[in-house]
């Protein structure tokens, strides 16, 4: 079963709202607390989902949050597969077309990922991919030049 994290009110700072969780299959938890401290300790709010999050409650979750980034997370190999059933489910939500979503991890189930999977990737609608052993300063560099308005700002 995913819970939500209870919300809580917007750091101080400017920071964003990030909703985060990993692909449906992936059961792994220890990635997404790791993720959910960097993030905060970056002054973001972060909406943590759980693991095996399905599409529907991720588009659900969206529509109530309203994120300024969505982060998916995997461990499990299936990140690739999984990612771009995800990426189709929200960039079908006319609402959601814009949202920026990163995906990052092990995503494929034979290691690193061929340039053909990264491209499906970007192809199904991320704007960013993390492949494993992926720096985390580079990860953080990518929410600093992520020009965006903040939730429930005016455009």
């Amino acid at each position: 079963m995913t819970v939500s994290a209870p919300a809580r009110p917007a750091p101080a700072g400017g920071g964003r709202t990030v909703l985060l969780g990993t692909v449906s299959s992936d059961a792994h938890t220890w990635n997404l607390v790791y993720l959910q401290l960097l993030l905060e300790e970056a002054g973001h709010r972060v909406i943590n989902l759980g693991a095996c999050v399905p599409e529907e409650l991720f588009a659900a979750e969206c529509h109530r949050h309203n994120p300024d980034l969505v982060v998916v997370s995997s461990v499990n190999g299936h990140g690739c597969t999984d990612g771009r059933r995800l990426a189709a489910v929200l960039r079908a939500d006319p609402a959601l077309a814009a949202v920026p979503i990163v995906i990052g991890g092990k995503l494929g189930v034979d290691g690193r990922l061929t340039g053909a999977q990264v491209d499906e990737l970007f192809a199904a609608g991320y704007t960013a991919v993390f492949d494993d052993g992926a720096d985390r300063n580079r990860f953080l560099e990518y929410l600093c030049r992520l020009e965006l308005p903040m939730a429930g700002a005016a455009p």
